[in-house]
Order: structure tokens, then sequence, then C-alpha cells
């Protein structure tokens, strides 16, 4: 099966079951602003995939350089020793995206059995689309304006950045779309993420979550991945918690991307995030469960 094909299968098969696919995250990271240092241990990771895939994930996001804003770029070689073990592991099991924006690190993954490539830079490198064409494979194109290493963590970004923060992003993702289909990238196989956190400020960020689905109207037919797990930007809400205790703001913000169309989520707390999702679709589906309630 072509890479792009069992990614576009696993996403069409889960929205088919409950609206939406779960992207459970695996950072073999030290320093990743959530759980760094946790799944680090190649052992460790492999048994983080068991427990993402055992709670309801659809989909394994593998990234072996943080992203969050300020963390520093890692060599090509440091990345490969970190995932590709944990990659062929996972690919076995799952259907899996490799996050990183070096063309080297994606294209050994995708030999080892990666069927997408998560791109956080907005196709700063457009080797990367290339190396993605050549594969066969699927394509996550975040928003962002600047390298990691370049932002300014928990928000900092200028508030008169944008003056339409949604218009100017759409723009900006459509374009970088445009860009991977000239590489060869087939259309179908591309997805858009408007990369909250990453060269926003907090409320550029909670503006692109509430508009999430005048967002995916503006970028149809490309469908939209929505990465909001315990971000910084959701202390907007609960001022001052921590990664490990915005959990419910994940579970909602995740919830209010999937009923505003998002075609994926992207998500640390899989099983949580599963049944608040599968609750909804009870919920809202006419007749369920009805003739055991009134017998």
């Amino acid at each position: 099966m072509i890479r792009r094909e069992r990614f576009l299968r696993c996403m069409s098969r889960a929205r088919v079951r409950r609206g939406v696919a779960l992207m459970g995250v695996c950072n073999v990271t030290p320093d990743s602003f959530s759980d760094g240092g946790r799944f680090f241990a190649a052992d460790d990771a492999k048994g983080h995939v068991d427990r993402l895939l055992a709670h309801g994930a659809d989909i394994i996001d593998v990234g072996g350089e943080s992203t969050r804003p300020g963390a520093a770029s890692v060599p090509d070689r440091e990345q490969l020793a970190r995932v590709l073990d944990v990659v062929r592991y996972a690919a076995e099991r799952a259907c899996v995206s490799i996050d990183t924006t070096s063309p080297v690190v994606a294209a050994a993954c995708l030999d080892a059995g990666a069927a997408v490539v998560n791109d956080v830079s907005c196709l700063r490198d457009p080797e990367l689309a290339r190396v993605a064409a050549a594969n066969g494979a699927a394509l996550v194109v975040s928003h962002a304006r600047v390298p990691q290493e370049s932002m300014r963590g928990f928000g900092g970004y200028p508030e008169g950045a944008y003056r339409d923060v949604l218009a100017e992003v759409t723009r900006e993702l459509l374009a970088a779309a445009r860009s991977a289909e000239q590489a060869g990238v087939d259309a179908e196989a591309i997805v858009l993420d408007p990369g909250l956190g990453f060269s926003k400020s907090s409320r550029h960020s909670m503006t692109l979550l509430r508009r999430t689905a005048e967002l995916v109207e503006r970028v149809a037919p490309y469908p939209v991945l929505v990465g909001a797990s315990r971000k910084s930007f959701l202390t907007l809400v609960d001022e001052g918690a921590p990664a490990s205790e915005r959990v419910g703001l994940s579970i909602a913000a995740a919830t209010h991307a999937a009923r505003s169309g998002a075609a994926v989520v992207r998500v640390h707390d899989v099983r949580e995030t599963r049944q608040a999702i599968d609750l909804g679709v009870v919920l809202t589906t006419h007749g369920h469960g009805d003739r055991r309630e009134q017998g």
C-alpha cells in the first residue's frame, strides 16, 4: 500500500467512526514542554506507543526534536538515533507520522515505515515536500513564520503581528500547500494545521481555535489538523496551570475542533479525548440507547 493511502484510509475510517482521527504524541526527546524525558529511552517510547494505541490513537506522531518555542534544533544524526527504532516499531502496528523539519530525517523515517511527514515550519525547506512526494507520503503543513529556536514562548509573539490572524494564516497555509503540490505531493494527501502556539500570541491561538470551522471552510478541500493539547495559550482560561494540569482544557479544545470539522486532532491524552468525543457522538445520535433507558 502506498504510504499516503495508508494514512488516508486510516483518517477516513476514524472519521466515519467518530468524526475525527486521533493523533497520539510520542516525544522521544529530553526537553518537550509537556512530557520531556518521559519517553526518551527507546523502550519507554515503545511502551508509550503501545499505550497510545490501546487508548484509541489512530495515528502515532513520533518526534525526536522538541517543537516548543525557543527549543534548539537537533542535528539529523541525533534525531535519527532517537526516533528510527521507535518509528519502525510503531509502523508495524499503526499509521505513523514523523514530526521533523529535516528532509534527511523524513526520508529515513519514511523508509522505516512512516506514512506521513509532519512539518511545523510551514514548508520553509521545499525539499521536505519533495521527499514526501518521492516516497508517496502524506504531508502535514503547520503554520509558522520563524524557526522554533527564534520563537518567543508562552504566547509571547507580538499582538500586532497580524491584522487578521485567520485570514493571514489561511493565506500562508494555502501558499505552502500550493508549493507542496508543485513539488509533487498529491493534493488529497496534504493536511493543513494552523500551528497553534507557533509565531502567535496566546490570543491569536485562541482566536484560531475558536474559529476552527471558518478555517476548515476556507482551506477546503484540504483537511485540517488541530494541535492544542496542553499548550500554554490554554492558560488564558486557567492562568498558571502547568502543562500536566491542562488536560481538561485540552479535551475541551479537541472536542471543539472535532465538532468544528477538523479531520485530525493531535493529543497527548488519547484515552480521555477519545472518551469525550465518543460520548458526544452517543449523545448526539438520535435514539441511541433510548430503549434501554426506557426499559
